[in-house]
């Protein structure tokens, strides 16, 4: 019964999203990419360490099936009727920030048990959400131009939320990504350069060196906010959509404060998602500081070199 009942939902969503209007494909010729290096890493295979190694060194972490088929759909469901804004560059890119606050669905997610014992492991106890997307890229949408999306003394596009020093974004996508539905691409390991290149303020068409992540339906993908990153563009007939949301450790709080959550919504929210909705202006910082503070420990497991074994 609930396989049908799921069967029934997707197939409304489909003939739903055939309606979205689609705009053909407007790409600048100067933008145009002409090749495609996709990654072939089973990601299913991985250890947490390996994980933990890959996010840490590469700049990005995948994780396949994280959501299930119902799941999808529930969330598919949740996000159809939200009011769309669209990019400057193109009418085919829809956005709705924080679709958490319209959702319990997508609240929900903030604390995705598969994900979250992920982030506890990686970041420590106390975590922090610090922001939510939901993007609806329709056919016809160009790519979007490799970005980061940490910048440390803020920007007209990001605010202040991406000025912390430790910044995660976790994508949730709810369609499949193959090769010509905007699928993922990034620099591996740009997030670690020194070099005035790897500059967060600066845009590139496309870079040698980057590869694609054509993920399935359920995948979920981590990077660091100053890793290099974009899509492809949109040349299928179908929209892709995706949850972004960001997520840091408690102590790496903005460089200027932000508009907080509204605390009607934090008392109501879904109780999985509660313990990671603390002020987003929370912080770590300490000016006065000794030589020899009080209570210092000898082991800090979260620093281990070893830290990327089984």
């Amino acid at each position: 019964m609930r396989s049908d009942w799921v069967a029934h939902l997707m197939g409304w969503l489909i003939a739903e999203e055939n309606k979205l209007k689609t705009t053909t494909v407007k790409i600048d010729p100067g933008e145009e990419i002409d090749f495609m290096e996709v990654d072939g890493t089973d990601f299913a295979t991985f250890t947490r360490g390996e994980q933990i190694h890959h996010l840490e060194v590469e700049g990005f972490a995948v994780f396949p099936d994280v959501l299930e088929a119902d799941h999808i759909a529930r969330l598919k469901a949740a996000t159809r009727e939200l009011p769309m804004q669209t990019k400057d560059y193109s009418e085919a890119q829809t956005y709705h920030h924080e679709p958490q606050c319209r959702s319990d669905a997508v609240a929900e997610l903030i604390g995705h048990p598969p994900i979250v014992e992920f982030l506890h492991q990686l970041m420590g106890p106390e975590i922090v959400f610090t922001h939510g997307l939901f993007t609806r890229t329709l056919s016809g949408s160009p790519g979007i131009s490799l970005h980061t999306d940490g910048q440390p003394f803020g920007s007209s596009i990001f605010g202040y939320e991406g000025s912390s020093p430790r910044l995660l974004r976790v994508l949730y996508y709810l369609d499949d990504l193959p090769s010509d539905r905007a699928p993922f691409r990034l620099i591996p390991r740009s997030h670690l350069s020194f070099h005035a290149e790897a500059n967060p303020y600066v845009r590139y068409i496309s870079h040698p060196q980057e590869i694609t992540l054509c993920a399935r339906a359920g995948t979920v993908v981590m990077i660091p906010a100053l890793l290099f990153h974009g899509t492809h563009p949109n040349r299928a007939a179908e929209p892709r959509e995706l949850i972004q949301f960001g997520y840091r450790p408690a102590w790496a709080g903005p460089v200027r404060e932000m508009e907080d959550w509204d605390p009607e919504w934090v008392a109501q929210a879904p109780e999985a998602a509660r313990p990671y909705l603390q002020s987003r202006n929370t912080t770590g910082i300490a000016w006065q500081q000794a030589h020899k503070p009080q209570g210092m420990q000898r082991d800090a497991p979260g620093i281990n070199p070893s830290r990327w074994g089984d």
